[in-house]
């Protein structure tokens, strides 16, 4: 397990880029004179490439060294964060944006499949919960963590800490990671040639306006508690959006084992975030009750992918490594498209009051699809599952 530990130190990287960029939009604001719209692309392009690299360079990585695709990507990654550090232009920024997005999308589901490799069959569910957990505590320590080091110094110093883990990384996984043999993610194609099964294509459709929702939402969050709270304290928001996705990340698991029904869960799931979503302006002013939103707003959205995987494999069992990699780009291709609409409805100069809108109106469009997929055509024999 050790070696599964330099696998989740790198996802620990992942996770807090991914989502850094949200707590650190008021000061790149501030550097490059850009308004927090424009600076949400950030966001936008980390996302896009992330989505779209593994699946465009898969067939490039076909006997390739998995150790050297996985020290490469890291390589890649950590180089662009430090470009991002020191941008001199705002359109270097977002070139380097796109170059770690290419890096993480990359090493993700390498590490993923290389962890499973690492361990005797009986630990492979540990192995593999130890490698996503990485990026699950990296979110939730890593984003408020660069927040803090950011408002003590600036925005920077949280990219240059980032830099740090990622060398610390690719040098653990240089001097102690074994080669080992393994097969590169699924190609686009294979991917793309899920969609001709209307189950799994409305399936991925349901999580990419799940994603644009959360995750585009979550893009905004520091204009959005400026101009509805109070108490703008956007770190305790983080922490709070974070322990709910730690928490969703943990407890799903359990929860698909007992009641072995995820299509009913999801449905849970999806209605519990809109509603987690409209709460926030309501409580948004309460003390205490003000960040539970936030915490179930994470854990929802957290937990909603792997009730998801298991409805994905269940229609497509032959095929079920190329379903779950295309459920995870249309994941990250939403979170693209809602940081980019999220931008747009800013721009229209309607408050970010209006982002609260948008989100609800992406989960009505989860929760109709969510619904007609429950229709007798697309049932699964939950109770095996």
């Amino acid at each position: 397990m050790k070696n599964v530990l330099l696998l989740a130190i790198g996802m620990f990287a992942l996770g807090f880029d991914a989502y850094i960029i949200a707590g650190l939009l008021p000061g790149i604001s501030d550097t490059y004179d850009k308004n927090a719209s424009q600076v949400g692309q950030a966001v936008s392009i980390f996302t896009l490439f992330y989505a779209i690299s593994a699946p465009l360079f898969s067939s490039l990585l076909a006997g390739k060294p998995i150790k050297k695709v996985l020290l490469y990507s890291m390589l890649i990654f950590t180089i662009a964060n430090a470009i991002t550090a020191l941008a001199p232009t705002f359109s270097i920024l977002l070139l380097s944006r796109a170059i770690a997005g290419v890096g993480a999308g990359l090493f993700s589901p390498l590490a993923v499949a290389a962890s499973a490799q690492l361990v005797s069959s009986e630990k492979k569910g540990r192995a593999i919960g130890l490698t996503i957990g990485g990026m699950s505590i990296g979110t939730v320590l890593g984003v408020p963590l660069g927040l803090y080091v950011s408002n003590l110094f600036n925005w920077k110093i949280s990219m240059w800490l980032l830099v740090i883990i990622g060398v610390i990384a690719a040098l653990g996984m240089l001097k102690f990671l074994p080669h080992f043999p393994t097969t590169p993610p699924p190609a686009l194609n294979e991917r793309l040639k899920m969609f001709l099964d209307k189950r799994v294509a409305i399936t991925v459709l349901i999580t990419f306006f799940a994603s644009v929702a959360s995750l585009g939402l979550y893009t905004y969050l520091s204009p959005l508690l400026n101009e509805i709270s109070v108490y703008n304290n956007l770190a305790v928001y983080l922490w709070a959006w974070g322990f709910g996705g730690l928490f969703g990340s943990i407890i799903i698991g359990y929860l698909i084992d007992h009641f072995k029904k995820p299509k009913t869960l999801v449905t849970i799931i999806l209605i519990t975030l809109t509603l987690s979503i409209i709460c926030i302006p309501i409580t948004i002013n309460v003390p205490l009750l003000q960040y539970f939103p936030f915490f179930v707003w994470g854990a929802m959205g957290w937990a909603c992918q792997a009730p998801q995987q298991h409805i994905l494999l269940s229609y497509q069992p032959q095929n079920g490594s190329s379903a779950v990699a295309l459920n995870s780009s249309i994941n990250y291709l939403g979170s693209a498209v809602g940081a980019t609409l999220g931008g747009i409805v800013l721009s229209l100069g309607t408050g970010s009051t209006a982002l609260i809108y948008f989100a609800v109106l992406s989960m009505i469009f989860s929760l109709c699809l969510q619904f007609y997929s429950t229709k007798s055509k697309f049932r699964i024999t939950e109770s095996s599952k």
